[in-house]
């Protein structure tokens, strides 16, 4: 949807301009430049992020800037496209594809392309828990929606060709989890009771024809090569504003990537910007004693057991293959 851009207000006529402000007749010319003195530096202008954005399902390009964080992002999305922000199940980076590979988190390269999933079809499925684990990775778009980021292969749900990667979990038994987080819709699931079935309400993303039928994660198609090329990244925060930085190093990101998949073991959630603020703290701490009490102040409702903690610890300060 385009906007007809601002005109700038005409100055006064004959009046001059001062920094691009018109000046009121009769207002004194600002001195000149006396000769060999240096002309003032002006203000370093900060730059304008502007990114690109699609909805995944088809739709013109539109261009968004001035979000901190993704509640704003998914906003701004929703004002170029006329919709409203809760239509918004979650956004991928440079693919339109349900690849949960490419998830936006909190961090976006400055030349990354955003695509939207939107709200498609509703649909209820019937769950017997025959065993603890129903095989499922949650994780959260960070604005209300918990969806199913896995599913492994030969477990319960992996038998319901229903359910599929990047369904949004609406409701469990009628009661709505619209607004938790992906950790207390995992908790949720395994405290169910065996042998009792339940109904799972789920939303599925908006398909184009070229997804239809497609269950899990597909393959890269030959022309959707990742667009972003340099390592500066946008940083969105939950409190305060967006900031630019340099993105993780290989051994971080690798750091992340095993703390990822502990968080998917202990927990049953993916979240790689939980893992990167874990690999940041563990970092820090010294001790598996000081990381725990660090991960308790700043991420208490979590509750992590203490051998997550440890074994979080070791990933990221001990890890496998490192010399000692």
């Amino acid at each position: 949807m385009q906007r007809a851009g601002r005109h700038g207000r005409q100055p006064p006529e004959g009046g001059p301009m001062e920094n691009g402000v018109g000046q009121e007749p009769g207002t004194p010319e600002p001195p000149a430049a006396t000769a060999g003195a240096a002309a003032p530096r002006a203000p370093r202008a900060r730059p304008r992020l502007v990114f690109h954005t699609q909805l995944a399902h088809g739709s013109p390009t539109g261009r968004i800037e001035g979000f901190t964080n993704v509640k704003e992002l998914y906003a701004k999305i929703a004002e170029v496209f006329d919709i409203s922000p809760t239509e918004i199940l979650f956004c991928t980076l440079n693919t339109h594809k349900v690849d949960m590979q490419k998830l936006l988190g909190g961090q976006i390269g400055l030349e990354d392309f955003i695509f939207a999933h939107v709200r498609g079809e509703t649909k209820e499925v019937e769950v017997t828990k025959t065993e603890d684990a129903l095989g499922l990775t949650i994780t959260d778009n960070g604005a209300g929606y918990a969806f199913i980021k896995r599913i492994k292969e030969g477990s319960i749900i992996n038998r319901l060709q229903t359910v599929c990667v990047g369904d949004s979990i609406e409701a469990i038994n009628d009661h709505t989890i619209v607004g938790c987080r992906h950790y207390e819709v995992a908790r949720m699931l395994r405290e169910l009771p065996r042998a009792q079935p339940f109904t799972l309400r789920l939303v599925q993303p908006k398909k184009a024809f070229d997804m239809i039928g497609q269950r899990t994660r597909s393959s890269k198609s030959p022309g959707e090569a990742r667009v972003a090329s340099g390592k500066e990244t946008l940083r969105l925060r939950t409190q305060g504003p967006a900031v630019l930085e340099e993105g993780p190093s290989p051994s971080e990101e690798e750091a992340a990537r095993r703390v990822d998949d502990l968080l998917e073991s202990y927990m049953g959630i993916r979240d790689s910007e939980l893992a990167s603020t874990m690999v940041e703290a563990a970092k820090g701490s010294p001790s598996v004693a000081q990381l725990a009490q660090g991960l308790d102040s700043v991420l208490g409702e979590f509750a992590f057991p203490q051998e997550f903690v440890a074994e979080v610890w070791a990933a990221v300060c001990h890890p496998k293959g490192d010399k000692e």
